[in-house]
């Protein structure tokens, strides 16, 4: 098992862990909720197995869903998220993209900034219009997404630079 796979691994169970024991018990003024385990998915590596990603997204929200008792829909989010990550990446990055010289978890800059920002609202956006279901919900769908997203954002950009690797 080479140590890539591991420390992939690991961000798994970590994150699907402290998303079940901590975030899953935070309700901000009962519409804010972080989801951070999306971190997962969003740090996999560029030049990663994409079908091990989409396997990897399906087990985590499926885990996620089974202890939320939410049926299905961070499954849905996460594979979704997971799906549209190349997109995601070549509207942030452009050229960088194509090259793999891409690392999230350096210093953050514009790019990766706005590679966050699309990636949490997507999946924040698809999690709250599967948990609503109607049209008519659509501004508090609106403002759980913007609410939610900002407050996820901030901890995975609070997580990023914790387990930022030091340089010598």
């Amino acid at each position: 098992m080479n140590s890539s796979l591991f420390f992939n691994l690991f961000r798994f169970f970590i994150l699907l862990s402290l998303q079940v024991i901590v975030f899953n018990n935070i309700n901000l003024f009962g519409f804010i909720s972080p989801f951070p385990y999306i971190l997962f998915i969003i740090l996999y590596p560029v030049n990663g197995n994409k079908s091990g990603l989409l396997v990897a997204s399906f087990l985590l929200g499926i885990i996620l869903d089974m202890f939320s008792n939410s049926g299905g829909i961070h499954t849905t989010a996460s594979l979704l998220l997971a799906y549209f990550r190349p997109s995601i990446f070549k509207f942030a990055f452009g050229v960088s993209y194509e090259y793999q010289t891409i690392k999230l978890n350096d210093t953050l800059t514009p790019e990766r900034f706005s590679f966050l920002l699309v990636a949490v609202v997507l999946h924040h956006l698809i999690l709250f219009i599967f948990e609503a279901f109607q049209f008519s919900l659509l501004w508090d769908i609106l403002i759980r997404t913007l609410l939610s997203s900002i407050v996820t954002l901030t901890i995975c950009i609070i997580i990023i630079y914790l387990i930022k690797p030091n340089k010598r």
